[in-house]
């Protein structure tokens, strides 16, 4: 801000306190608004994350991770039009943020969600069953498909320690008793 002043305010003790105490506000004013413009794109908001969830009519869950709440609203963002396969992919993706393949099974009336990055179930698994209840027709039943790791999959290829690293509900059959 001192280029702004003449030069011989440089040396000015009274002048450099006050353009230090100037400048200190100017830093607060523009982390308010970096901090402003970052609400207005889902995937950056935080405090205005309850905005965005009243504005699309979803219950704010504040006791869920800020990553689960945006995944609710882009998806609910996403999902609007025709139905299709598309459509499901659009959305799971959004939740998953992870690849996703949807499959169709006219004889059977349904179709199948399934996850193809993700091991293991995804944590907001019963947001995304909610969201694609109220896009899919009431008349098709949908079905989910997880990838587990196998013995195959580690056997020979990972120590005992690292194995020891890895969640037990990334293994087939691996989920704690009672889910």
């Amino acid at each position: 801000m001192f280029s702004y002043l003449p030069g011989y305010y440089e040396t000015s003790r009274i002048m450099q306190a006050d353009m230090n105490a100037k400048g200190a506000e100017m830093d607060l004013l523009f982390a308010a608004l970096d901090e402003t413009l970052q609400q207005f794109f889902v995937r950056t908001a935080t405090w205005g994350l309850d905005r965005w969830e009243s504005e699309l009519s979803i219950a704010t869950d504040s006791a869920k991770p800020l990553d689960q709440r945006r995944a609710v609203v882009e998806s609910k963002l996403r999902g609007s039009g025709k139905f299709s396969g598309r459509l499901v992919k659009s959305v799971a993706e959004a939740y998953d943020r992870g690849r996703v393949e949807v499959s169709f099974q006219p004889g059977e009336w349904s179709f199948t969600v399934k996850f193809v990055d993700t091991v293991g179930i995804p944590p907001n698994l019963d947001d995304l069953k909610a969201a694609i209840e109220e896009l899919k027709p009431a008349h098709l039943k949908v079905e989910f498909e997880f990838n587990y790791m196998l013995i195959r999959d580690v056997h020979g290829v990972l120590t005992l320690q690292e194995l020891e690293q890895i969640p037990l509900n990334q293994f087939a059959g691996g989920d704690p008793v009672g889910n």
